[in-house]
């Protein structure tokens, strides 16, 4: 949220954890908005499960959305995700001529009996991300590498535009 006074910007400013003050930013309101979908579609899911075609995480599961890098080098685009404490087995990546979609579900299988849990979000994770890019991917000769917990993918395009330079205007 942004107030105008008099000729500059300011962002609105809310209360943080510990009354320390923070700037308001518009991607929380997204993340709070793909939470609630999260959990609508893991009820519909629910509804219909052995006819769902998507993987539904267990209710003790934090499932989130990773945060994400992309960049264009030019022939391909290169992008980073965190997925910090996930092997790269439990990585599902999924790439279409447009975008690529991301999946990854960690669970935690030891039960510590003896134990009353009033709480428990440390025994699963996953991570979800899909991602349109502007130009048509190859999806042959994709390359995914993960190391300390970021994943990297190089999704090589189809048709690669030539870079274009800008160009100095006199003014006369």
């Amino acid at each position: 949220m942004v107030f105008r006074r008099e000729k500059e910007d300011l962002p609105a400013l809310r209360e943080g954890r510990g009354g320390e003050v923070t700037i308001g930013s518009p991607f929380d309101l997204w993340s709070d908005m793909d939470r609630l979908f999260e959990q609508f579609r893991a009820g519909f899911d629910s509804l219909f499960w052995p006819f769902s075609r998507r993987k539904t995480l267990r209710a003790t599961s934090t499932f989130r959305a990773a945060p994400l890098d992309v960049a264009d080098l030019g022939d391909k685009y290169e992008l980073k995700l965190a997925v910090p404490g996930i092997p790269k087995d439990q990585i599902d990546i999924e790439v279409t001529p447009y975008g690529v979609e991301i999946s990854a579900e960690q669970q935690e299988t030891k039960e510590e009996k003896g134990k009353n849990w009033l709480r428990r979000e440390l025994g699963s994770t996953g991570v979800y991300r899909s991602v349109q890019l502007p130009e048509e991917l190859k999806t042959e000769g994709v390359e995914a590498k993960l190391k300390d917990g970021v994943l990297t993918i190089h999704l090589p395009k189809a048709n690669p535009r030539p870079e274009l330079k800008p160009k100095k205007v006199e003014i006369k």
